[in-house]
C-alpha cells in the first residue's frame, strides 16, 4: 500500500504549492491538510464528505422528496422527473451559497432558491414542498453516512482478512503473555492476534444490525408533524416511497430531536477506533528495541528520524492511537448532541457537523493504516522466544504450583513456588535449579517432571484452539 504512495509523498513540495495555490492554504484541520491528510485519512472518504458532496446529497434529498410526492399524487405526476432532470443539469453558484448560508444559518433555503429557479416555473414551485432545512439536512447526512459505512465495511473487512492470517500462521508461535507489562504466562503470537480479530469480527456484526435502526430516512416537516401535508396519511406514504427509493429505513415518526441513531454510528466508529489502538498500543510496544518481537512493514525512510539516522518508529500505530482518542472524543460530542431542546435543537445539533464527518475520515484512515501495518507486519519468532525464556523459567511459575497443588494444596503450593521464585531472582538463578533445591517439591514432583514444567513451551493452554475457534467465526 505505502509502496504505491511513495511518488506522491516525494512530490509533497510540488502537491502543496499547487493546492496551496487555489483552496488549502487556509486549511486548519489534519485531516484537510496538504501535509497530514493522507496520515489521517483517505481521499476516498473525504470526498464523500467534503462540501461538494455534501450539497449533492441535499440534491438527491430534494429530488427524492420530490419524486416520492408525485408517485404519491401529493403533487403533479410528472413533476418528480422534472425536479430530477433539472438537478442533475443545475449548476449551483457556490460563492452565492456560502454568502446567502452566512446570513441563513443553514444552505438549505439558499440551496431551495437556485434549485427552483432552475426547474422553471412550474416545477420549482414544488421543490421542497412540506419540507423544512433539517429534513433535508438529515437526509443529506444519512446518505453520505450510508456511503461512509460501505467503505468502512470493506477496509474493516480487509482488515479482518489480514489479522486470519496472522493468527492462523502463528497459531502455535510461543511468546511471553504480559499483565501490566511485566511476564504472565506463555501464549502464542496466534492468540494474540486472534484476540484483536475477535473484535473487529464483532464490529462487522454491529454494522450489519445497526445499519437498518440509525440509516432512516427523515421528514418531518417544521415541528415533526408532517402537517404540511395535510391530517391524513399523505406525509407518512411520502415519507415510505422516498424510505424505498433511497435503501433507507423509514422509521415509525420523526426523529429531529431523537438522535441516538446518529449517536450510535459514531459511537461505532468509536468503538472500531477503541479496537485499533489497543492493537496499535500492542504493536508499539512490541516494535521496542527491548522486546523487538515486531515492527511494521519497511518502507525507505518511513519512520525515520531527522537526527537518529538508527529510527524506525511505528508510524501507523502512532497514527492509529490519536485516532483512537480522537474519535472517542467526537463520540462524546454527540451523546452531547442527544440532549436537544423540544422539537428543534438549539445548538446541539451543530455538534455532529462537526463530529460526524471527521469521525468517519479519522476512522477510514485508521483503518487504512492498520491494513497496511498488519498486511506486511514482520514478525521475529525469534525473539519472541527469546522473552519467552529471559526469565528463565519464571513465567511458569504457575505451572510448577499446579502441578505441585494436587500433592499439598493449592495454597501450600503457591507458597512454597513463591518462596522458589525469590530465591531465583535474588540469586540469578533459573527457576528450575531453586525449585531442585527444595525437597518439599522434590519429594512430591520426579526431575523429568519438574523440567517439563519448567518449560514455557509446554504451557500453551488451550491457546491454539481458541485461535481455531476464532477462525471457525470468520468462516
Amino acid at each position: 500500500m505505502f509502496l504505491l504512495r511513495r511518488a506522491p509523498l516525494r512530490a509533497l513540495p510540488r502537491l502543496a504549492t499547487i493546492q496551496c495555490q487555489r483552496r488549502n492554504l487556509g486549511s486548519v484541520s489534519a485531516i484537510d491538510s496538504v501535509i497530514f491528510r493522507t496520515l489521517f485519512g483517505t481521499d476516498e472518504i473525504r470526498k464523500v464528505f467534503d462540501d461538494k458532496a455534501y450539497i449533492n446529497r441535499c440534491v438527491d434529498a430534494e429530488t427524492a422528496l420530490a419524486r416520492a410526492q408525485s408517485k404519491c399524487n401529493v403533487i403533479p405526476s410528472h413533476i418528480g422527473e422534472i425536479v430530477t432532470s433539472k438537478a442533475i443539469e443545475v449548476e449551483l453558484d457556490y460563492d452565492r451559497l456560502r454568502r446567502e448560508t452566512e446570513i441563513v444559518g443553514y444552505p438549505i433555503f439558499p440551496l431551495v432558491r437556485q434549485l427552483s429557479a432552475s426547474c422553471g416555473e412550474e416545477a420549482g414551485r414544488y421543490v421542497h414542498w412540506g419540507a423544512t432545512t433539517q429534513d433535508i439536512m438529515d437526509l443529506a447526512s444519512i446518505l453520505q453516512m450510508k456511503e461512509g459505512l460501505d467503505i468502512v465495511e470493506r477496509t474493516l473487512r480487509s482488515v479482518i482478512k489480514n489479522l486470519e492470517d496472522l493468527s492462523r500462521k502463528h497459531r502455535d508461535t510461543p511468546m511471553a503473555g504480559r499483565t501490566h507489562l511485566q511476564h504472565a504466562l506463555p501464549i502464542t503470537f496466534g492468540h494474540k492476534c486472534a484476540i484483536w480479530l475477535s473484535g473487529f469480527q464483532r464490529h462487522l456484526e454491529r454494522l450489519e444490525q445497526l445499519k437498518p435502526r440509525a440509516l432512516m430516512v427523515q421528514f418531518g416537516g417544521a415541528a415533526g408533524s408532517l402537517a404540511s401535508l395535510g391530517s391524513g396519511d399523505d406525509g407518512i406514504r411520502v415519507r415510505k416511497e422516498m424510505a424505498r427509493d433511497l435503501g433507507l429505513t423509514d422509521p415509525p415518526i420523526t426523529w429531529h430531536v431523537a438522535r441516538d441513531g446518529v449517536a450510535e454510528i459514531t459511537n461505532y466508529l468509536a468503538l472500531v477506533g477503541g479496537t485499533l489502538g489497543k492493537l496499535a498500543l500492542d504493536i508499539i510496544i512490541m516494535s521496542s528495541n527491548e522486546l523487538s518481537e515486531v515492527s511494521e512493514p519497511f518502507v525507505p525512510h518511513r519512520g525515520a528520524s531527522s537526527t537518529m539516522p538508527q529510527k524506525r518508529n511505528p508510524i501507523s500505530s502512532e497514527v492509529i492511537l490519536a485516532a483512537s482518542k480522537i474519535l472517542r472524543s467526537n463520540a462524546g460530542l454527540v451523546l452531547d448532541g442527544m440532549v436537544s431542546d423540544f422539537e428543534r435543537a438549539s445548538g446541539p445539533w451543530h455538534l455532529e457537523w462537526v463530529a460526524v464527518p471527521e469521525s468517519f475520515v479519522i476512522a477510514v484512515g485508521a483503518l487504512n493504516q492498520a491494513d497496511f501495518a498488519l498486511s506486511g507486519l514482520v514478525v521475529n519468532p525469534k525473539q519472541m522466544l527469546d522473552n519467552l525464556y529471559s526469565t528463565r523459567g519464571l513465567i511458569v511459575a504457575e505451572a510448577v504450583m499446579m502441578g505441585l497443588a494436587p500433592h499439598v494444596g493449592r495454597s501450600k503450593a503457591h507458597d512454597v513456588v513463591y518462596e522458589a521464585c525469590k530465591e531465583s531472582i535474588e540469586n540469578d538463578t533459573s527457576l528450575l535449579e531453586a525449585l531442585q533445591t527444595r525437597s518439599e517439591i522434590t519429594d512430591k514432583i520426579s526431575s523429568e517432571e519438574l523440567s517439563s514444567l519448567c518449560d514455557a513451551k509446554n504451557y500453551l493452554g488451550s491457546c491454539g484452539l481458541m485461535v481455531d475457534e476464532v477462525l471457525a467465526a470468520s468462516r
